[in-house]
């Protein structure tokens, strides 16, 4: 595994090249271009913000910027993951024509995805500033390490699915699917308060849980997350990062076969 880590890591020039031609060519040819990349953000908050303080009315104050916080992070964790699992598909010529290790795929679609995140977190610190709210110096050390949590977290689950995907083809459905449901799962609209006691564990067994409790501790409550939630959310996400590894080592052999 140490071999393959440095071999990755000599392609580390390739990662930032697929990274730019990313970001550059995702908005390509669109009249607001970059922008986008607040404005879809934006309107997600828009329309649950309008729903659930509206329609369902969450008693929590100052809602949307409790939204805001939560959905970001949402918002690079559902983009890792949907469009990891067609990222090795969709670079079929390249993986067929010239040798390099394939985990530089993944690597690269996660890792521009998480740029993206780090773009869009302007309108968090906007929205909180503006807000009134105020932030807590004291604990935003704790939010580049939860970043780091999270992107190892969907690193790991989009090793999984881009290489199960080359396969099997029906997991890209079954991924958007999933992730319809798994945002309601996830306490990004609710605070984990409103779910009965005895159904708390089940949601703790969502490795984005955690996550996003410490996202709301830092930016929401500006309280430093428990050790309970960093080491949770740590492990989980090096128990994704390891099994994906693994898991894409074992069916890339034959990626240029199946493609």
């Amino acid at each position: 595994m140490l071999q393959r880590i440095k071999e990755i890591f000599a392609y580390k020039d390739m990662i930032y090249s697929l990274v730019r031609r990313e970001l550059r060519g995702r908005y390509k040819g669109s009249v607001l271009g970059f922008l986008w990349t607040y404005i879809n953000p934006l309107c997600q908050i828009i329309v649950y913000s309008a729903v659930f303080s509206v329609i369902f009315k969450v008693n929590i104050e100052k809602f949307y910027l409790y939204l805001t916080i939560g959905m970001m992070p949402w918002v690079f964790f559902n983009t890792s993951i949907q469009g990891g699992s067609t990222c090795i598909r969709a670079q079929a010529d390249m993986v067929k024509k010239i040798y390099f290790p394939r985990e530089v795929i993944p690597i690269s679609y996660v890792t521009s995805a998480f740029v993206n995140m780090l773009l869009s977190f302007i309108i968090v610190f906007g929205v909180i500033l503006l807000s009134g709210w105020g932030i807590s110096v004291s604990v935003l050390p704790y939010l580049p390490l939860i970043m780091i949590i999270e992107y190892l977290l969907a690193l790991g689950i989009a090793f999984v699915v881009s290489a199960v995907t080359v396969y099997f083809r029906d997991l890209e459905q079954i991924v958007g699917v999933l992730m319809m449901a798994w945002i309601y799962l996830t306490p990004i609209m609710y605070d984990m308060d409103y779910i009965p006691e005895q159904l708390r564990s089940l949601f703790y067994i969502n490795p984005m849980t955690p996550i996003i409790i410490a996202y709301h501790d830092i930016l929401y409550y500006r309280v430093a997350p428990t050790t309970q939630c960093l080491l949770q959310s740590g492990l989980t996400s090096l128990f994704f990062l390891v099994l994906g590894f693994g898991l894409f080592r074992r069916l890339d052999r034959n990626f240029a076969e199946e493609l």
